[in-house]
């Protein structure tokens, strides 16, 4: 692979880096909204969600640095994509926050590879999975749905 080729791809992985973590950085937004609206009989579930959306985005910040970039930061506030005035609207908004973080782990897998396109692989499979537990449904190939005009096709609420 020629210098050029090599730097292309190591921006593109750092792009990708960046969206993930942008991407988790309003997950665990969405997920304060959530926590704040969700039925008793699921606040389990969207704790355990917002955890391992803070976690991921902890290991992105790493991964960011490791090289070489300066973190994206989270924005004071994100827009959502419609109400959430009660549990079951807590509960559409899970799913969509899931969605939404498949779909930019999808394109770090494109982007990546070895340890760091393996990581976003089992990122982008525990959203696909907590998606269908928040929404019942499930699609055939996670994170790429919205790609093909299926869904919103935002990787995240928007600041």
């Amino acid at each position: 692979m020629r210098v050029s080729e090599s730097r292309e791809a190591k921006d593109r992985e750092l792009r990708a880096l960046q969206a993930a973590l942008a991407a988790e950085h309003a997950a665990v937004y969405g997920y304060g909204v959530v926590g704040g609206r969700i039925g008793k009989d699921r606040r389990t579930e969207a704790r355990t969600a917002y955890d391992a959306h803070r976690a991921r985005r902890d290991a992105l910040v790493r991964a960011v640095k490791d090289v070489g970039g300066a973190p994206v930061a989270a924005a004071a506030g994100y827009a959502l994509p419609f109400p959430v005035p009660d549990s079951a609207a807590a509960v559409r908004l899970a799913a969509e926050l899931e969605d939404r973080v498949a779909g930019v782990y999808a394109d770090l897998v494109r982007a990546s590879g070895g340890e760091q396109r393996r990581g976003a692989a089992e990122a982008m499979r525990e959203a696909a999975v907590r998606s269908v537990r928040w929404s019942g449904e499930s699609v055939a190939f996670p994170g790429l749905a919205e790609r093909g005009g299926t869904a919103s096709g935002s990787p995240a609420p928007t600041a």
